[in-house]
């Protein structure tokens, strides 16, 4: 079928470039190991089209190839979900260190004497 050999195609693609993020360091480990094992496993189910058949089987899909898309579409929500925590607990994490930094700033005006009023 042709669908498998686009979505071999796309893999390979796939994996090409998350291994060119993590050459050029645009890419942290822990996400990029994610990625990677997501592209193999990907492949192997378009390289072995009888296993994703039985997948689709156990889960009364007709159309096989529509499991591998159902899969990498399940697997981004999940991404996207931890990315979002990543963030929110990014955004906590500076507004902490901005009240911080003004907290130091208003320390350092109150303890200059060129700044101090007499």
């Amino acid at each position: 079928m042709i669908i498998f050999r686009i979505s071999i195609a796309f893999c390979l693609v796939f994996l090409i470039i998350v291994i060119e993020l993590i050459r050029r360091k645009k890419l942290e480990e822990r996400y990029s190991i994610l990625w990677f094992v997501v592209g193999i496993i990907m492949l192997i189910l378009s390289l072995f089209p009888r296993m994703l058949e039985q997948i689709a089987r156990l889960l009364h899909v007709v159309y096989a190839p529509s499991v591998l898309f159902f899969l990498g579409f399940i697997f981004s929500l999940i991404i996207i979900l931890h990315l979002t925590t990543v963030i929110s607990r990014m955004h906590r994490k500076m507004t902490r260190l901005i009240q911080e930094v003004a907290l130091l700033k208003r320390e350092q005006e109150d303890m200059d004497p060129v700044n101090k009023k007499t």
